[in-house]
């Protein structure tokens, strides 16, 4: 029944996701793609005096598994510190999303992340 929960919430996320959308004149921003399927995704951060996420959001165009990652990643990050993101891992990617993934799909939810790690450098 879990799991199911999970898989509605990544095909609404995927059908209206949160922050896509474009930051004009960010602080910092990245654009990454995947090869193998296709997927690209595009990470934009403004930052506020504190050095904290005042504002995130992506573009990109995917599946399911990478919009809905971008999405949650960039609910999960308002507000956070700069220091956080350089701390963020995978496997706190992979919870967020809450679903078992095959090793092809992996890449597709950390898109996201790879993205928000290369805005950052």
């Amino acid at each position: 029944m879990k799991k199911n929960l999970y898989r509605q919430l990544i095909i609404d996320l995927y059908q209206s996701p949160h922050n896509f959308g474009k930051i004009e004149k960010p602080d910092y921003q990245a654009l990454v793609f995947n090869p193998f399927c296709g997927d690209s995704i595009k990470m934009q951060i403004k930052i506020d005096d504190k050095r904290k996420i005042k504002e995130i959001k992506f573009l990109g165009k995917g599946c399911a598994i990478s919009i809905a990652s971008a999405s949650l990643l960039t609910d999960y990050l308002k507000g956070k510190s700069l220091e956080e993101i350089n701390k963020l891992t995978k496997e706190k990617v992979l919870a967020l999303l809450g679903i078992d993934l095959s090793p092809v799909r992996l890449k597709c939810a950390l898109l996201p992340l790879e993205a928000l790690k290369k805005s950052c450098q």
